[in-house]
């Protein structure tokens, strides 16, 4: 793979979901959950720095070299890629996200019928949890794609940046990307509520500036889908609260108990036929639910979950139980995984 295009379709056609380059490696795919090397040779930091550079334009570098990091989108052939440039260890080297051309729908994603139902609220907020490169993102935009093609709705997204690229379909989504089209991600929400919304859908929920207006967003009447990273749903009111001042932490609980319609915590295992399936653990809200937010620790939240199937919730034991069954996954995946959750 001596260039840029002969890289990216090599990677499409193995089902990676990332490429890395770095200097005194060889080129490596992440297949299957795995790292796998695709070359023989290792790079040296000039090869690790032509092949970062043909994914960038000369703008761009000039960017890059100036701050030392550089993210992008790019578009190529029947995919889209990911792009994180980086300096390391004084040599230039990158990792890639390979993304789908089109959103999935939750069918294809094997998602419970919960999420859908979860798209249909008229309003509230819907997080999507897990942590890094577990596949949140692509479940939100299943989601968003469900709803515009079933529903005529207004849908705004903010991204940083936009991963999927959706059309209009029933529905209308307009794609705002943080530092292109809007400066961040709470002065983008901001302006979305000026702009008619049905569903506002925020690639991230990284400050205390944009949960509460998400929350308030909410809370006015509109659906409000957002991802979080969090290693469970045990800990997301404790994780929301980490980036609220003290004088603020109450008006979020309240928020949070008054406008959470519910979770999809998401864990993306490696299939043993090759591939990825996400398992998935879900809340919806309850009164229950919306008393432990307002007065108790999330670690309440637990025994929600394992006893509200009644109301389309799930638990992770429950979901890796089923793959195992089905004879997708493996013994030994299985038991990593679960070894967060007993």
């Amino acid at each position: 793979m001596q260039n840029r295009n002969q890289l990216f379709d090599f990677a499409v056609e193995q089902h990676a979901t990332d490429i890395h380059i770095c200097a005194g490696a060889p080129v490596q795919f992440r297949i299957g959950g795995k790292l796998k090397p695709v070359t023989e040779e290792q790079l040296t930091p000039e090869k690790s720095r032509q092949l970062c550079y043909e994914m960038l334009t000369t703008e761009q570098i000039q960017k890059f070299e100036d701050n030392l990091d550089f993210d992008l989108m790019l578009a190529y052939n029947i995919a889209r890629f990911r792009i994180n440039v980086g300096y390391f260890n004084g040599a230039v080297g990158a990792t890639v996200r390979v993304l789908a051309g089109e959103p999935k729908t939750p069918d294809e994603l094997f998602l419970p019928e919960t999420v859908k139902t979860l798209a249909q609220k008229e309003k509230g907020l819907v997080l999507i949890t897990g942590s890094t490169s577990q596949g949140k993102t692509t479940t939100m935009s299943s989601m968003i794609d469900f709803i515009n093609t079933t529903q005529k709705k207004h849908i705004v997204t903010i991204e940083d940046p936009i991963e999927y690229v959706h059309t209009n379909k029933k529905g209308i989504v307009r794609q705002r990307e943080v530092g292109r089209d809007t400066k961040s991600f709470a002065s983008g929400l901001r302006a979305a509520l000026r702009q008619d919304p049905d569903v506002i859908a925020i690639g991230e929920m990284r400050d205390y500036e944009t949960i509460k207006i998400a929350l308030t967003a909410a809370e006015t009447g509109i659906l409000v889908l957002s991802t979080l990273h969090v290693i469970s749903i045990d800990k997301m009111i404790e994780r929301i609260l980490s980036y609220a001042p003290d004088e603020g932490e109450n008006t979020i609980r309240f928020l949070l108990a008054e406008t959470l319609q519910g979770v999809v915590h998401q864990e993306l295992l490696p299939l043993i036929t090759g591939g990825q399936r996400v398992a998935c653990e879900i809340m919806t809200t309850t009164t229950g639910t919306k008393n432990i937010i307002r007065r108790k620790g999330g670690y309440h939240l637990r025994s929600v979950v394992d006893t509200g199937k009644k109301y389309g919730m799930c638990t992770m034991v429950e979901s890796i139980e089923s793959l195992l069954e089905q004879k997708l996954i493996s013994p030994e995946t299985a038991k990593r995984v679960l070894a967060n959750y007993s």
